[in-house]
């Protein structure tokens, strides 16, 4: 499998992409380095203590307060006063541990995300080329991607012999074949690094910045760019020369890997990133087979579903079944890391009554996740038939970053049909009436709502007006939205229908003949802003724009001849 970074970086952000075998799997984007905080060392004041939610509120100097729950607490980090109320902190109060005003040393492990402050906790982690120090707790842990035990053995008996006393450390999947010297000079940058936090952390008072982590380039080349990377491309220059220099001092032996992009095309372009990006943001993803999944998040959780879509098989319905299911397993995979959705996940694979394909299906879904560098964990498959798994959240979203919600909607995804539209008009037609004694009333909507309100040849707006023995007039404007009711006026028959009628007798304007005519079979109709334009003859020219004359006007029509 080849393996390939690519980064963008721009005058106001920088975004990277991930390629394996020259498809996209993961994407960051940097908008603007100081607006991240993931990482990031704060010394911070407790503003809050609440014992109903085992959690404080802790202010680090960012627009929301930061969250701090009881279990991402370290004794050793709140003072021996606290350290020796009890033994176990999963005993403790959270009031037993902390006090309002109480200064702490806190590390953001979830960014802020809508409503939510940054998430914290004094667990200290200081993440290495090799090794992450973990300065609060005496540890050793080896990346589970290290699968040889003898490897692990001995990476383990390393890092016993070189971490600091009382601290901990995390092997990662880099250290793989790794000798001693370089997991050493990698514990004694971050043991030096940690010194330097706790000088900062005592002078100065609370809130206070304590430690910046990288750059996204900098957390690229530590965490990504290892030996199994063939290419790295970057298409600034003085990017380029940032990055050699960089992985001077972390992988010199990876400097040849690194290219300037000098192409005419936008490199995003080039290795066709950009289309992968528009695709990861879509609700549908079409399947080669021809199937298709559907990605819907919620509040709570991302449901994912799989269906057959165009995908008809060769062989029987069984077979069909699991082709798609075990393309979309892979495929499925391949999204959770791309759009970096977090949180519970449930998958909706269609029903297979053979235990062995449910089992083959769920074999081809954890070894895709295995590639992907945020913890997953798949619980199984319910009585119903969905698959549930987990991944870890720390930042947002692919779509998180790239979108907001709709503000006409409002993150449902969908709005009023023309027709309930129309029954929203007529009520709010009976209220104008009920408190209005003007002879006729002008009402603004968008075109396809008013073409349902009026009706086919104006019989839906002419039971209205004998309903209310008004004259109603229903203009159409393109520009509102579609669930968007405007009141223009309310007056006289004669003011209101000069302002209501779009178009005039003998004007020549182009119009696109939408339909035929319902009981003239050779006229076709038109529309200007949902007003029905008819026209003679206008059959011969169904989907065609053409231009015509108004030769007569109505309330709800006009006539008009091609010219």
């Amino acid at each position: 499998m080849s393996k390939e970074i690519i980064a963008d970086v721009g005058r106001d952000q920088v975004r990277v992409g991930i390629l394996e075998d020259r498809e996209l799997v993961e994407f960051f984007i940097e908008k603007n380095f100081e607006e991240r905080v993931a990482g990031n060392i704060y010394k911070g004041r407790v503003t809050n203590v609440l014992p109903g939610m085992q959690a404080a509120f802790v202010d680090i100097g960012l627009e929301k307060n930061a969250f701090l729950y009881v279990g991402d607490i370290n004794i050793d980090s709140v003072g021996p006063e606290e350290k020796d109320l009890l033994e176990g902190l999963r005993k403790l109060s959270i009031k037993d541990i902390l006090r309002v005003g109480q200064e702490v040393l806190v590390q953001v492990v979830k960014e802020p995300m809508g409503s939510k402050g940054a998430r914290v906790s004094t667990n200290i982690t200081l993440p290495g080329r090799y090794l992450v120090l973990m300065p609060r707790v005496d540890y050793v842990g080896i990346s589970r991607r290290i699968e040889k035990e003898e490897e692990r053995n001995r990476l383990k008996a390393l890092a016993e012999e070189l971490r600091p006393p009382r601290m901990g450390v995390i092997v990662r999947t880099a250290a793989e074949g790794r000798g001693r010297d370089e997991l050493k000079a990698d514990i004694d940058y971050l043991k030096k690094l940690w010194e330097d936090i706790q000088l900062r952390q005592r002078g100065g008072n609370a809130p206070r910045l304590i430690y910046k982590d990288m750059n996204l380039l900098a957390r690229i080349v530590r965490d990504v760019f290892t030996p199994e990377v063939s290419r790295f491309y970057i298409n600034s220059p003085s990017g380029y020369e940032k990055l050699l220099e960089l992985v001077s001092m972390i992988s010199p032996s990876l400097k040849d890997r690194i290219s300037l992009y000098r192409g005419q095309e936008e490199i995003f372009e080039y290795f066709n990133i950009e289309q992968e990006i528009e695709r990861a943001l879509r609700r549908k993803v079409w399947l080669r087979s021809g199937g298709y999944i559907v990605i819907d998040r919620t509040e709570a959780l991302t449901a994912i579903d799989v269906n057959t879509g165009k995908f008809v098989g060769s062989i029987d319905l069984e077979d069909t079944v699991l082709k798609t299911n075990l393309e979309a397993a892979r495929e499925i995979a391949k999204q959770v890391r791309l759009r970096d959705i977090g949180g519970i996940i449930i998958i909706d694979f269609i029903d297979m009554n053979s235990p062995e394909h449910r089992k083959m299906v769920l074999d081809a879904l954890e070894s895709e996740l295995k590639k992907d560098r945020t913890r997953t964990h798949i619980l199984g498959i319910t009585s119903l038939g969905l698959v549930e798994m987990t991944r870890k959240k720390v930042r947002q979203s692919l779509d998180e970053v790239m979108e907001k919600v709709c503000p006409y909607c409002e993150g449902k995804g969908r709005i009023l049909s023309e027709e309930a539209m129309a029954k929203r008009v007529e009520r709010e037609l009976s209220r104008i009436f009920r408190n209005n004694r003007g002879e006729a009333v002008l009402i603004e909507v968008h075109p396809s709502v008013a073409s349902s309100v009026i009706g086919a040849g104006g019989s839906r707006l002419s039971l209205l007006e004998q309903r209310y023995e008004k004259y109603i007039f229903i203009k159409g404007n393109a520009s509102l939205h579609p669930e968007e009711i405007k009141v223009r006026a309310v007056g006289s028959k004669a003011k209101l229908e000069n302002l209501a009628v779009p178009v005039r007798e003998g004007q020549v304007i182009e119009v696109v003949i939408e339909e035929t005519h319902a009981t003239l079979p050779d006229h076709g109709i038109a529309r200007v802003d949902g007003y029905v334009i008819d026209i003679e003859d206008g059959a011969n020219f169904l989907g065609e724009k053409v231009k015509v004359q108004i030769y007569k006007t109505h309330r709800t029509y006009a006539k008009a001849r091609p010219i």
